[in-house]
């Protein structure tokens, strides 16, 4: 599911909930790229789950002018797959002689860590050192998703005539471009989309922990709607101005959110905990903010007084040289973690 079966030119692609996002990077040194192309364009809910003819239709147009418009000429293509659709998980396994003997230990178990029937399943895995709390066995990451999910996603894609190269779960991706690297302590980045908040927590450079809360900026948007009598755009547009300042609009945006938002950090202080839990002498020191979460004015100051860990907003093109005074990309560059994940391909992950 997670392996790149050629080289040459490609693009990531993003097909999220309120999006379609497209990234095209080519090489410039060692962990550093150039922005080649890009191309973004937002799409509603149900367009989005494609659950009819006519929706995949839908999609399949806005994609296709989406990558048109970016100047995009390759064929070949690294998706997305929905954290929603996904499964992935940390587990410990006895030390193998030989990469067989690892392979098929991996396989035995597969049945009592993931969520669906392993025959109707797609399963990739990577081994990512060894376990803390027993040396005689080792960490390995497990990725998963429905065989019917990856082979609707992969039809929708082809049928447009380009080919996958690659399918990754989008909370890999996001970790690529979002990871500040050589870090000694674990750091926790935190996704919002429109209607989950991706959650990952990583130690070496690698994930140690992934999972979503069924929270996102939807959410947000609806409790404004209640509390302030305000319409959806309103209440957006409140959010995304104010945000959680005390001092703005009477501090009537964040005492609206309030609630909602506490729910949010208390699935966030969950995950810290359960980290904390497996990797006892291993602090978080760093929170990072990408996504809507990175758009909303004082929400690093909110989640840093809640978890008592330093925050702040995370930049996923800060291995990308390129346009800076683009003013279009700029207003939705927090957005594009997933996207730009994708289009970092290579032997990370």
């Amino acid at each position: 599911m997670a392996m790149i079966k050629g080289v040459g030119d490609f693009f990531g692609l993003d097909i999220s909930m309120s999006a379609v996002r497209v990234v095209q990077l080519s090489p410039a040194g060692a962990g550093r790229w150039s922005l080649q192309h890009y191309g973004y364009a937002p799409i509603d809910i149900k367009t989005a789950m494609a659950d009819s003819a006519e929706a995949r239709n839908r999609l399949g147009e806005v994609i296709m002018t989406v990558v048109g418009q970016s100047g995009i000429k390759t064929k070949d293509v690294a998706i997305g797959l929905s954290a929603n659709k996904t499964f992935i998980t940390v587990i410990d396994v006895p030390n193998a002689n030989s990469q067989a003997e690892f392979d098929s230990s991996i396989k035995y178990q597969l049945d009592q860590y993931i969520p669906t029937d392993v025959n109707e399943a797609k399963v990739d895995w990577k081994p990512l050192g060894p376990s803390p709390s027993d040396p005689t066995r080792q960490e390995v990451l497990i990725a998963s998703t429905t065989v019917s999910y990856a082979e609707d996603r992969l039809e929708l894609v082809e049928s447009l005539g380009f080919d996958v190269i690659a399918a990754e779960p989008d909370p890999l991706a996001m970790i690529r471009s979002v990871l500040k690297p050589g870090s000694k302590d674990a750091q926790m980045i935190v996704d919002m989309g429109e209607q989950s908040i991706n959650v990952a927590i990583t130690f070496g450079d690698m994930p140690r922990l992934v999972r979503t809360i069924p929270n996102g900026l939807s959410t947000l948007s609806n409790t404004a709607v209640h509390h302030l009598g305000v319409s959806d755009e309103q209440a957006r547009q409140f959010i995304f101005k104010f945000g959680l300042a005390q001092d703005k609009l009477e501090g009537k945006v964040v005492r609206a959110l309030d609630s909602t938002l506490e729910g949010i950090l208390s699935e966030l202080s969950k995950s810290i905990k359960f980290f904390q839990t497996r990797y006892q002498n291993i602090p978080i020191s760093e929170v990072l903010l990408v996504g809507y979460a990175s758009m909303i004015p004082q929400m690093p100051e909110y989640v840093a007084a809640k978890t008592g860990i330093k925050t702040s907003v995370a930049n996923p093109w800060q291995f990308v040289s390129g346009p800076n005074n683009d003013a279009r990309l700029n207003a939705v560059a927090g957005e594009f973690a997933v996207a730009v994940g994708l289009a970092q391909r290579g032997g990370l992950l």
